[in-house]
């Protein structure tokens, strides 16, 4: 029991850890378009983006990839870019941004590469097991918790902006994504490889 709940933490602690906040700045920009009767199409977005994040993390734990970790730490902040650029640039096309066949495959895909940005650390971490997939399941499940309790603050704020007091979707979801794209910008500049 003691196991699970070490990595359960390290998941928790992995999104929801204010020094390493670019999972909570991508899940802001992932979700900024959806609202609580979304919830299930919100929740599958944040299960595929854990399923890319831990496929990444298997794949480089049993080293059957290994990462340039320079050119990861530059894409992270990248994905969050191009997300909150799709967002601004769909901003009338709101219902676009929900949950559609080009959400999931981004939410995927950049959990992939999300989960490169950790997989040194995490190797380190399981190195010592023969297996390692229990250790991965029990920081999957912690990342899921942690990205749900983002998502639900999200919405949250959303509701209260939107429906309480009146702010538009469209305009919640521009002033959100320039806020985003503001924060990492700097992550850009400052992590760039060559």
């Amino acid at each position: 029991m003691n196991q699970f709940l070490d990595y359960f933490n390290l998941g928790l602690n992995h999104v929801l850890d204010l020094q390493g906040y670019d999972h909570i700045l991508f899940f802001i920009v992932m979700v900024v378009a959806h609202s609580f009767k979304d919830f299930k199409k919100t929740l599958i977005v944040v299960s595929l983006f854990t399923l890319g994040h831990s496929l990444s993390l298997i794949a480089a734990s049993y080293k059957l990839i290994s990462v340039n970790s320079s050119l990861v730490e530059f894409l992270i902040p990248l994905t969050i870019l191009i997300t909150a650029a799709f967002n601004i640039l769909s901003s009338n096309k709101l219902d676009r941004l929900k949950a559609n066949g080009f959400t999931y495959f981004t939410a995927i895909s950049f959990g992939l590469i999300h989960g490169l940005g950790f997989s040194t650390y995490f190797k380190m971490i399981v190195g010592k097991y023969e297996d390692k997939m229990l250790p991965l399941l029990e920081f999957a499940l912690g990342i899921e918790v942690a990205q749900i309790i983002v998502v639900i603050l999200i919405l949250t704020l959303a509701f209260i902006l939107q429906d309480i007091l009146r702010f538009k979707k469209r305009d919640w979801v521009l002033v959100m994504s320039s806020i985003v794209i503001g924060v990492v910008l700097p992550m850009l500049i400052e992590r760039y490889p060559w």
